[in-house]
């Protein structure tokens, strides 16, 4: 069982940044191909970014790449979302997880374990 909280949400302007943060309960996260989701009110959870345990490979989503940045450090079992140049469709509930799984990282259901998420507003 990996127990995940993210941090960092808030309220930006566009054009602004904003790094979320997602802490992991156990050593073993290292283990772990790591994922940013997100929601909007309205839609369905979506994919954002994967890296995978050694941190060494990332995919993200057409509509993130070049403006977000995922990232990890195993010896601090946390995960990282570096968000720039954001913008109003950008706003959401972002949720971090944990897969066991190298594959199909861009759907939810290769996920084992979920944080509660954090919320983003970009206001125009």
């Amino acid at each position: 069982q990996v127990h995940l909280v993210e941090s960092g949400g808030g309220l930006v302007q566009a054009g602004g940044s904003r790094k979320l943060s997602c802490a992991a309960s156990e050593r073993t996260f290292r283990v772990y191909t790591m994922g940013w989701f997100r929601q909007a009110p309205g839609k369905e959870r979506e994919f954002v970014a994967a890296i995978y345990h050694s941190g060494g490979d990332t995919s993200y989503a057409d509509s993130v790449k070049g403006r977000f940045t995922i990232s990890r450090d195993n010896d601090k079992n946390t995960l990282y979302l570096q968000m720039d140049n954001l913008k109003p469709e950008d706003t959401g509930v972002y949720y971090c997880a944990a897969s066991g799984s190298n594959y199909f990282l861009r759907r939810s259901s290769s996920y084992d374990y979920w944080g509660q998420g954090t919320q983003v507003t970009v206001s125009s």
